[in-house]
């Protein structure tokens, strides 16, 4: 079986290159599968304040280039493909990308979510700049400042009561009359004194010269226009989007089983229902999408894919 991987990931992020790390460091023959971005979303972010360990002033990218360097002094091979389809039918996987096929003895499924966009103008320009997706990663930079929370769903509305904690501030910008958060949520949201909310309003456009510097809001049933620029005193103000995720699921559509949002349900040990593939990180169900919970996922679905071989690949 010499072209044949013992562990192959897809998708390197936190827990793919967590993953790799681990199979590597176990003497397995590790590939490692990247599309054309290497560290996944938290590479748009530019201080990484919550994640164990890490050096002081942290950034994204850095954690990930450290990352990387760790998987190469291990010796897990790295291809740059995109992988367009996937065969688990047999004890051998196979993977077919758009410039070679590659299989292996178990595969850790690591292909993330991405958190829905807004969709204004400006938003991918400030991205990490004062637009954020994430509150638990995010909120301390906004410490007595105004905030605005995009989205109307419990997340949302959790997320925005989070940050209260930090904020002088929040105001929820929903672009319906009433939230969708379930009930005992809303009866929370309502009694929080920080909290305040835009009704039937969508966020138009978020400008800035290379921060948050103003934010342009329409009302839906008025049509009225309306501009909140950041208070002289702050310089700026934080925008939280929590529209939703969409997971990267699609490539195992149909192979694997996905929940009805298209996440991969899996066990503790990152078992998937397909004997020797494995899912790791935002692609999940859990709770918690964080780099800490990623980088943990993969460790362990590396570690499990390493228990499956030896199980079932004994000489």
């Amino acid at each position: 079986m010499e072209n044949v991987y013992d562990i192959a990931i897809i998708g390197s992020g936190p827990a793919g290159l967590a993953a790799a790390l681990y199979g590597a460091r176990a003497k397995m023959k590790t590939l490692l599968l990247e599309g054309m971005k290497v560290g996944g979303q938290i590479v748009i972010t530019h201080e990484v304040a919550n994640y164990p360990g890490s050096v002081p002033e942290a950034t994204g990218p850095s954690l990930i280039g450290r990352m990387e360097e760790q998987v190469e002094e291990f010796g897990a091979e790295r291809v740059m493909d995109n992988i367009v389809d996937v065969d688990f039918t047999d004890k051998i996987k196979v993977l077919k990308g758009a410039k070679g096929e590659y299989k292996a003895k178990a595969v850790i499924v690591a292909t993330g979510a991405s958190p829905k966009l807004a969709g204004c103008p400006g938003e991918k320009e400030l991205t990490g700049k004062g637009v954020s997706y994430c509150a638990t990663c995010d909120a301390d930079f906004f410490e007595d400042m105004e905030v605005f929370v995009i989205g109307g769903g419990d997340t949302a509305v959790e997320e925005a009561m989070f940050l209260t904690k930090f904020a002088r501030k929040v105001t929820i910008v929903h672009r319906r009359a009433e939230l969708r958060a379930a009930k005992s949520i809303q009866e929370k949201a309502f009694k929080n004194e920080k909290l305040n909310f835009m009704w039937n309003t969508v966020i138009e456009e978020i400008k800035g010269d290379g921060i948050v510097e103003s934010a342009v809001f329409k009302n839906r049933e008025t049509g009225e226009v309306t501009e909140f620029v950041a208070p002289e005193e702050d310089g700026t103000f934080g925008i939280f989007v929590f529209i939703g995720y969409d997971p990267k699921s699609a490539l195992v559509e149909g192979k694997l089983e996905l929940d009805e949002s298209g996440y991969i349900p899996t066990d503790d040990n990152m078992k998937t229902n397909v004997e020797g593939v494995f899912a790791a990180g935002d692609i999940r169900v859990k709770s918690l999408r964080q780099v800490v919970t990623a980088t943990a996922d993969g460790a362990i679905a590396a570690v499990q894919a390493e228990k499956y071989i030896e199980e079932h690949f004994a000489e």
